[in-house]
């Protein structure tokens, strides 16, 4: 059984503890747009990393957030980033479009060979690769997560870094402001008054090892669900989405009554919401579970193709710290949401053995995680 030796956050609240004990404190870090013109997009809001103190953003945010997650994560593993040759895989939905958008703008030559993150990865960590890209939407470090423990169950490797990163860009806060009619000012989910998600950026890295380390161990992986379900260009698939669930549940050879913890995608939208209430009850509830769920986009906005590994580092930490965050945002839950064990308001209290983790993208990609206390 593949290992997560350890585990590396970047968010709008700082590292992967920051992040934790401000999700417990039940904070947002929503703030005012930047970057963009609020009213050219429609949107006003969103999750910004903290500006870089005296200094300009890094040309290649999403690359230098990365590159900090996945060096941070090699030395909490105990491994040194300039020696370790570890392959790395990436997820991201957006990748340095950002950057592209910045230089088209200018007028600046766009060079397509600076866009891989394999530069920015290896200036930080030399001997690092190969570095491998993985571009499944709002899932993608979730499917990275998958072929890391592939790769180490298999024996292809003994240790692989699985990451995700994104920075927001005007085009997806374009696509964003179409589909609202007035400016969403705090993601809710599950929220019967949710209006609509706003994006956050960050990065997110975790070591996945054998079952022969003798380093440190942060959690046990014990199999990740993946769905293609193809059912919509956006719109969510209950059968796909449940297909995940259960199938995770079955790599694992664990039964629905022993997840004790679900971090939702839980966008604030108004169809993935009410469908991926309506999977876990019949996935877990029906089948005799009652775990607590929660989400964290309401603190820090959909961070695209991180969210799945910020939502596993929280996942471990609720299963290290006994403790489950509140859903912020979350005030009265939609009616297919009333039979679940939303936490809200504060944290609980939970010696939880078991956690779940949910990520679901734009075309039917879904990637579910079950993670055991270490």
């Amino acid at each position: 059984m593949a290992l997560i030796a350890a585990s590396a956050v970047r968010s709008c609240f700082g590292d992967g503890a920051a992040t934790f004990d401000r999700l417990l404190a039940g904070e947002s870090g929503v703030g005012p747009l930047r970057h963009v013109d609020p009213t050219a997009v429609n949107v006003t809001h969103a999750h910004h990393l903290p500006a870089p103190a005296g200094a300009d953003e890094p040309e290649l945010p999403a690359s230098d957030w990365l590159a900090g997650c996945v060096t941070a994560a090699l030395a909490a593993a105990g491994l040194d980033p300039a020696a370790a040759r570890v392959p790395v895989l990436v997820g991201t939905g957006l990748r340095e479009l950002r950057s592209v958008e910045r230089q088209a703008v200018s007028g600046r030559p766009v060079r397509a060979a600076r866009l891989h993150f394999t530069g920015a990865l290896r200036a930080a960590a030399p001997r690092l690769g190969p570095v491998l890209t993985v571009a499944n939407a709002c899932s993608a470090s979730g499917h990275t997560l998958a072929l890391a423990g592939d790769l180490v169950d298999s024996g292809a490797a003994d240790v692989v870094v699985a990451a995700g990163t994104d920075a927001m860009t005007a085009s997806m806060l374009a696509m964003i402001g179409r589909v609202t009619e007035e400016p969403t000012a705090q993601v809710r989910p599950f929220d019967a008054d949710r209006t609509g998600v706003l994006l956050g950026e960050g990065a997110a890295a975790v070591v996945v090892v054998s079952g022969a380390w003798r380093g440190p161990v942060a959690a046990r992986l014990l199999g990740v669900g993946l769905s293609c379900d193809a059912h919509h260009e956006t719109a969510p698939s209950l059968a796909g989405i449940s297909r995940a669930m259960t199938d995770a549940l079955a790599r694992a050879g664990r039964s629905p009554a022993e997840v004790d913890v679900v971090v939702s995608h839980g966008t604030g939208t108004l169809l993935n919401d009410v469908t991926e209430a309506e999977a876990i009850h019949r996935v877990l509830v029906e089948a005799g579970g009652d775990p607590y769920v929660t989400g964290i986009k309401g603190a820090l906005g959909h961070t695209s193709g991180a969210s799945a590994l910020m939502s596993l580092d929280v996942a471990i930490r609720c299963l290290r710290d006994g403790r489950v965050p509140p859903v912020v945002g979350l005030r009265r839950p939609l009616p297919e949401a009333t039979a679940l064990r939303l936490v809200t308001g504060a944290p609980v209290r939970c010696a939880a053995r078991v956690a779940q983790v949910n990520s679901f993208g734009f075309g039917g990609v879904n990637a579910v995680t079950l993670v055991a206390a270490a």
